[in-house]
């Protein structure tokens, strides 16, 4: 069972930091200043820097979903794209803008398989054309307490689903994302067990919420935020939406997740946003919005779902803090 912690005695995100954590980052920061010591090596890591920052530039058109809007400020482009985590380019937040320049994102396919009627490996341009792009603005809830508020470009996730025909021993999909050494550092570090793999009951793969993702802020993916493709799933934490997905696989088992694997007391299988089942190390009552107030400012209070009531019908009857 998860831990309630009162408010004294909450410990921030920088202040928890595990030590496997900590000495892979020094590794990796160590090894980064030997290879760069020569001149050509600091023209290379900016040339993969500038990369990862204007890979945004090209254009994906949408049509902007009235249904998904929020009367909220966006979070600024610039800190969506500098404030991440994708372990797979380091464990600090400002590393995946500063090394995953170099990932190259076409050619790029995926595998759909297993409990289908019609299994299928698709292109990129292929997966863009299951249905017309349209744009929807979402709020996304990290594990850490901090959140933003991103304009995504894709489609709904059921879209491409129906169009597999899963069968009926499909009761959950399992979504494997790239891990390719050459291409990506943090994989020399086992952080967590690669490649990184997250799952969802199909039923929540099939809420309208569930959207495959191309493109934010009306331009494709940047590799940072998890080019070419990714899932948004706005009213679970952050680390459930999969990024750089390769293969989409359909089980009548639970997938292991890479999260629940590693800490399974501090990361369960569904991952719901809920303010009211703590992290064990800290509160999940609030939270800092990026970009918007300063970290000693007043934080928000978290809403249940993320304010994405209308999942609520997929957990009835299920107690959210055995099932978290």
């Amino acid at each position: 069972m998860l831990i309630k912690r009162q408010s004294g005695n909450i410990i921030l995100p920088s202040e928890i930091t595990p030590r496997e954590f900590v000495e892979a980052r020094r590794h990796f920061i160590k090894q980064i200043a030997v290879g760069a010591a020569g001149s050509a090596g600091l023209i290379e890591m900016a040339n993969r820097a500038a990369f990862a920052q204007d890979s945004g530039a090209r254009k994906l058109p949408a049509t902007a979903n009235s249904n998904y809007v929020l009367m909220e400020n966006k979070t600024s482009y610039k800190d969506a794209t500098t404030y991440n985590n994708y372990y797979e380019f380091g464990t600090s937040k400002s590393d995946p803008a500063q090394t995953a320049g170099g990932l190259k994102t076409r050619p790029w396919t995926v595998s759909i398989e297993g409990e289908v009627n019609r299994p299928m490996k698709l292109d990129l341009d292929a997966l863009m054309k299951i249905a017309p792009m349209e744009e929807r603005i979402y709020r996304l809830r990290c594990v850490e307490g901090w959140s933003m508020v991103i304009p995504w470009t894709g489609y709904a996730l059921s879209n491409l689903i129906k169009k597999v025909e899963p069968n009926s021993n499909a009761k959950y999909v399992e979504f494997t994302t790239l891990a390719d050494k050459s291409q990506m550092p943090g994989l020399a570090y086992d952080v967590l067990n690669w490649p990184y793999m997250e799952g969802l009951r199909i039923d929540e793969a099939m809420h309208p919420l569930a959207f495959l993702t191309f493109g934010m802020y009306g331009q494709v993916l940047p590799n940072q935020n998890g080019a070419p493709l990714r899932i948004a799933l706005p009213w679970k934490y952050g680390f459930k939406s999969a990024k750089a997905i390769v293969r989409i696989r359909f089980t009548s088992t639970q997938p292991k997740t890479a999260w629940n694997q590693a800490a399974p007391r501090e990361y369960g299988f569904y991952s719901n946003v809920n303010p009211d089942v703590d992290h064990p190390r800290w509160s999940q009552a609030t939270e800092r919005r990026i970009g918007e107030d300063g970290f000693f400012a007043k934080k928000r209070k978290t809403l249940m779902f993320n304010g994405y009531n209308e999942v609520a019908g997929l957990y009835s009857g299920m107690d959210l803090r055995k099932y978290f």
